[in-house]
């Protein structure tokens, strides 16, 4: 198992570093002009405002590297990502595998680490089946976003250790709960070597109940290089009590083959990620 550390030094984003300019800024103006301390306080406020609004953006990429789409070559094979989040669930993924088989695709699942531990057996499957494992925190919190850098730490170290453990492969890519995070989550990833991961197109499964209205919102510009998201931990349930997954993931595939696109994993269509997105 490989859970060395990263030593090499984090290189923040231009965002980040301009909002580092302007704390110290801020700081100078309140000690040398302590009448215009309202005006460093304002600056400071306004800036962690920006700060939080582009942390609820999943796929910003303004905190750091966060792959949106898959890099041009993977796209340039007509290759597209199916991602599956917060499982893996005993009723729902054993079927989710099944479709997966029966059309010849291979999937990436972002799963929880406590619910790993609670089925690895699953999770052996879903390796032994072609797939990959990443992490997608230790509890899948809500408050997750809150977090700071220890914090952050411990949840994707504790997913990190957990899921290794079970299936011997050190996941490589990490998708945040519900996709939200602070500036202090870059750091913990780049010291972890984990690759940040949203999505180009997602149905709202968790949610949405119609089946077709699921299936519509991914299907809607489906092109190269496009990452899919769907649920097979937490979701919701047609009318007739089936998860939306398993109604709307056979159409989502058979439709990509119909476009020629191949799906793979998140790993294969990177290549060397790490040297491409953290050089």
């Amino acid at each position: 198992m490989d859970t060395t550390l990263n030593t090499a030094r984090w290189r923040p984003t231009l965002l980040i570093r301009a909002s580092i300019a302007l704390h110290l800024l801020a700081l100078v103006l309140a000690l040398a002009v302590p009448g215009q301390w309202r005006w460093a306080l304002g600056m400071v406020l306004v800036n962690q405002l920006v700060l939080t609004l582009v942390g609820l953006w999943p796929r910003s990429h303004w905190l750091g590297p966060n792959w949106r789409e898959l890099p041009a070559a993977a796209a340039a094979r007509n290759e597209i990502a199916m991602t599956i989040d917060d499982g893996p669930d005993p009723a729902v993924t054993p079927q989710v595998l099944d479709i997966l088989e029966r059309h010849a695709a291979r999937a990436t699942f972002f799963c929880v680490g406590d619910k790993a531990a609670r089925h690895p057996d699953l999770c052996r499957e879903i390796v032994r089946r072609g797939h990959a494992l990443e992490n997608h925190s230790q509890h899948h919190r809500h408050t997750f976003a809150f977090l700071g850098y220890s914090g952050f730490m411990r949840e994707l170290q504790a997913g990190q250790d957990t899921l290794t453990a079970i299936t011997g492969q050190c996941p490589m890519f990490f998708r945040a709960p519900a996709g939200l995070r602070n500036p202090l989550l870059d750091p913990v990833l780049h010291r972890l070597g984990l690759q940040l991961a949203s999505w180009s197109m997602r149905g709202f499964d968790t949610r949405i109940r119609n089946a077709e209205r699921v299936q519509s919102r991914l299907l809607h510009g489906l092109r190269a290089g496009a990452i899919l998201l769907l649920h097979d931990g937490n979701a919701a349930r047609t009318p007739a009590g089936i998860p939306v997954i398993l109604e709307v993931l056979p159409a989502v595939l058979a439709a990509a083959a119909a476009a020629n696109l191949h799906f793979v994993t998140l790993r294969e269509a990177g290549g060397d990620f790490k040297s491409q997105e953290r050089a």
